[in-house]
Order: structure tokens, then sequence, then C-alpha cells
């Protein structure tokens, strides 16, 4: 009997989308909701720009004055989103980490230390899980910081640190689903992380070194840890024959060859396209000087994969050579170098 009540409430609960619903209905709810949750982030902005500045201060203070981590604890959908915080403060240069209030009261508590602090997200403040990980944090005085729209709860009552959320209305028809309130958190959760990172001067370099992988990694790869150097470089002397300079373009299979002058200075480049341009010129007894492009476009070696793949596309060619201060070359860059690492 209870398995086919247990069957009924499940069929009941995996509704299937409603006879008569058109397009339209469905289009008025997805605007209904971002209008909501829009409003819930004004919201949040006003406070935090009023009521709730010096709170945030505070906790920018507290959170960059530790020498530990900022702990990260929530249950249910402030969990997840607290798990989403702990992970952007990590690779923001705030190092950060989740740990789930249930398992804290089953032995993860030793895994917070006197000098991290502790940051506790709970909408209402009263979530029972908690109170392990809150009285722990009393006990041993480490710094607790609170998310909550609770102001009389009981976190709200024990937190150092109150960053008070308005109490905005849940884009749910019904009011119960967070929404609303776990798009604060984490908007907030995004503020703390951006306000440390500009407070400590956490440059591209260091986000390179929490993001080796993937796209954002290649993106902020420096051109010297890609460019090619030494005997690779397609380089040749002001006055070398037009004819012996199309054979090192050719050798070096970079599509370009750069011209030095007596110091060693890049004046000039030549590309395949040039070369093409002036077949019908007797290439033999020009110099390389006469085919050559004037002041062509380098790049330093401590710029980013991204900006020189974005020189490369801005003026349609394959690659750059690098030069120091002096515009004496160090390197070159290929367009394929760049794709190689991911950079598109």
């Amino acid at each position: 009997m209870m398995d086919s009540v247990r069957r009924r409430r499940y069929a009941d609960s995996m509704k299937t989308i409603r006879p008569g619903l058109v397009a339209a209905d469905i289009m008025q709810s997805a605007a209904r909701t971002l209008t909501i949750e829009r409003n819930g982030l004004d919201a949040l902005a006003n406070a935090v720009a009023n009521g709730l500045s010096d709170a945030f201060v505070r906790a920018v203070e507290a959170m960059s004055g530790i020498t530990g981590r900022v702990i990260i604890t929530g249950v249910g959908k402030s969990g997840h989103i607290g798990a989403k915080i702990a992970a952007t403060l990590a690779s923001t240069g705030t190092p950060a980490y989740f740990v789930h209030p249930a398992e804290a009261n089953h032995g993860d508590l030793g895994m917070i230390a006197r000098d991290d602090a502790i940051l506790v997200l709970s909408w209402s403040g009263e979530t029972a899980e908690l109170k392990g990980i809150v009285a722990y944090s009393r006990r041993f005085q480490i710094p607790l910081l609170a998310f909550t729209s609770g102001a009389d709860s009981t976190l709200a009552r024990e937190a150092d640190i109150v960053l008070l959320l308005p109490r905005e209305q849940e884009a749910c028809p019904h009011g119960l689903a967070p929404t609303t309130s776990t798009l604060m958190q984490l908007a907030l959760g995004d503020a703390l992380a951006v306000a440390l990172l500009e407070a400590k001067g956490f440059t591209a370099g260091d986000f390179h070194t929490f993001h080796p992988g993937g796209q954002l990694g290649a993106n902020l790869a420096h051109v010297s840890e890609i460019m090619h150097v030494g005997e690779a470089m397609p380089l040749v002397p002001s006055g070398t024959s037009a004819q012996r300079a199309i054979m090192t373009l050719s050798e070096k299979k970079f599509g370009c060859v750069g011209v030095l002058d007596h110091a060693g200075v890049l004046i000039g480049i030549v590309t395949d396209g040039d070369v093409a341009r002036n077949l019908g010129r007797n290439l033999v007894e020009l110099p390389i000087d006469a085919i050559m492009t004037a002041n062509p476009k380098t790049i330093a070696p401590t710029a980013l994969a991204s900006t020189a793949m974005g020189i490369l596309n801005k003026h349609n060619i394959g690659a750059l050579v690098v030069t120091n201060a002096e515009r004496v070359p160090v390197g070159i860059v290929h367009f394929h170098d760049l794709l190689r690492i991911g950079v598109a």
C-alpha cells in the first residue's frame, strides 16, 4: 500500500507540461523570473552601498588579514553557492575551502585551523546542521562571517561580521525554491572575491599561476613562454640579396623574414605575400630592403598571448617578431603557436 502511495506521489511530482501552454506563456515566465531576480540584485547593490558598507569593508579586512584559509560552509542550495564562492576566492588569490557542515560534525572540523576565518551561508540563519561549526568557531575564537537574511537569527547573533541580505521575492511562484536568494548570495560572494583581488593587487600574471589549463590559461600565457628563439628566428641583415632572404624565409617556415640594421635592430619584414607581389621584378638583382615593409608590427616578450592573437587578427598577419625595448628581435611567435596552446 505504501509503495503504491509513493509511486503515485512521485508520478504527481513529475507532471508534464500542462495542456494548452504556449510559447508565449513560457517566455512570460522566463521574463518574470529575470525581472524578479534583477530586482533582488538591485536591492543587494543598494544595501551594500548603504547599510552593508561597513560590514562589507570589515569582511574584506578580516579575510585579507588571516594567515590561513577562508572556510566556506552552508547546507542545500546555500552550500552549492558556498562551494562556488570558495572556488572563486581560491582562484583569485584568497586561499579558500568548502567544508560541508554535516561532514564537519563527523570529523572535518579538524580541517579548520585557528588562523582561518569561517564564512557561513544560511538564508534563515537557523540551519540546524550549522550549530557544530558555529560553536567550534566560538570555542577557538576563529573569525565568523555570515551571509544571512535573518537579522535576529542565531547565526547573526553569533557572527563577528554579518552581511545581511535583503529579503526579496523569490522567483519561484510559490516562494519556496531558492532562486533570488541564492543569486544574491552568489553576487555578494563575487563582490567579496573581486574586492579582495583588487585590495591584494592580484595581477593577470598571478591569475595565470592558478589557471594554467584551458583557454583562460592559454590567453594568460606570456609571449616569452611560446616564442621561437635563436637559430629558429628568420632574420637577415640589411643589404642581403632578395634571393638569399627568400631562401631563409622558405627554410624557417614562418612565412616571413625580418631585416636588421647594422646594430641588430629590426627595420623591416618581408612576407610570403610581399614576395608574391614582386615576382614580376628581377629579385636576383634586388636587395631585400627593396621589397620589405618598414617598421613592422612587433610585440614584447612580456605581452599576453591573447594580445598577440589580437594583433595578428587585427592586421591579418601570420606572425609577429618579438623584440625588446630597443626593437632588437628576441624571438618570433606564429599564429599556429597560439592555436596550439588554445588561444582563439
